[in-house]
């Protein structure tokens, strides 16, 4: 079994009900924390798993709104570790790039705590291994292999496929229907798909928002996707705009359904999905 865990449903604008883009995937005592949107950690502790419990950090992409609290993992991981304990952050090419900024911009921080904890001293210790299609080199019982999207101009953007005694998750970050993603989810047992409901955005007139509509999915492309694949339960995140609190989603899942027959799960911040076989 591997349990999916909806950390944050949210979007780039700012929602007191949702936090940024981040997914869990937990199998067994492996943790895997699927981008690092707004108020990860805050999530995190509300599901019961601190940054020291994470396998690794995995992102899709260097959008603001996924690694907007990448900072906050690596502090928090380095915080409450009482001895060296690497944190590995898994991503596309840029991301050491990206984590050497990070670490340059807590460089106060870190100064400030060494000096005050006689026990704490050595800065963030952070492994960044950059990927781009294939399998994902990481320690433990699940295996990992990723593959491009498309998400363009952001390029470039990955999906990927968490494998563990026989069940098989496919977490993909912002994207349009690819190649990519229909290899990488082919007979999964489920997929995490970021979605936009382009039927009301396209209503919107400021073109910035229209903008969007060319480099995410609809809930109905998802449902595509995840009919091609053969996947058994799609489940949607990201919501743009915002699904209001007490609101099931119940159109967002009939957009999906037209197109794909298994189960479609939709859900606040912290809904769990167990998928098994």
């Amino acid at each position: 079994m591997i349990a999916v865990t909806l950390l944050g449903t949210g979007s780039p604008m700012p929602d007191p009900n949702r936090a940024g883009p981040a997914t869990l995937v937990s199998a067994g005592d492996e943790h895997y924390l699927v981008d690092a949107g707004r108020s990860v950690m805050m999530r995190m502790a509300a599901a019961g798993v601190g940054a020291p419990n994470l396998s690794a950090v995995v992102l899709t992409h260097l959008h603001s709104d996924h690694i907007t609290d990448l900072n906050d993992v690596i502090t928090t991981r380095w915080v409450m570790t009482f001895e060296p304990t690497p944190l590995t952050i898994v991503g596309p090419v840029g991301t050491r790039a990206a984590v050497d900024h990070l670490l340059e911009f807590l460089g106060p921080d870190i100064s400030y705590r060494i000096a005050h904890h006689d026990d704490l001293d050595h800065p963030p210790p952070v492994e960044v291994i950059e990927v781009a299609d294939g399998p994902v080199d990481l320690p433990g019982a699940v295996t990992i292999t990723c593959a491009p999207t498309d998400h363009r101009p952001v390029e470039p953007s990955i999906g990927y496929h968490f494998d563990h005694d026989g069940v098989a998750v496919v977490a993909a970050g912002d994207t349009v229907p690819c190649e990519g993603l229909d290899r990488l989810s082919a007979g999964a047992d489920a997929l995490v798909h970021t979605v936009i409901r382009k039927d009301v955005i396209e209503q919107i007139p400021v073109q910035r928002m229209r903008d969007t509509l060319d480099y995410h999915s609809s809930p109905a492309e998802a449902g595509q996707t995840a009919a091609r694949a053969g996947v058994g339960t799609l489940v949607l995140t990201h919501y743009v705009p915002a699904i209001p609190p007490g609101d099931p989603g119940d159109d967002w899942r009939a957009l999906a359904a037209a197109h794909f027959d298994g189960r479609v799960e939709i859900g606040d911040d912290l809904h769990r999905i167990e998928v098994t076989p």
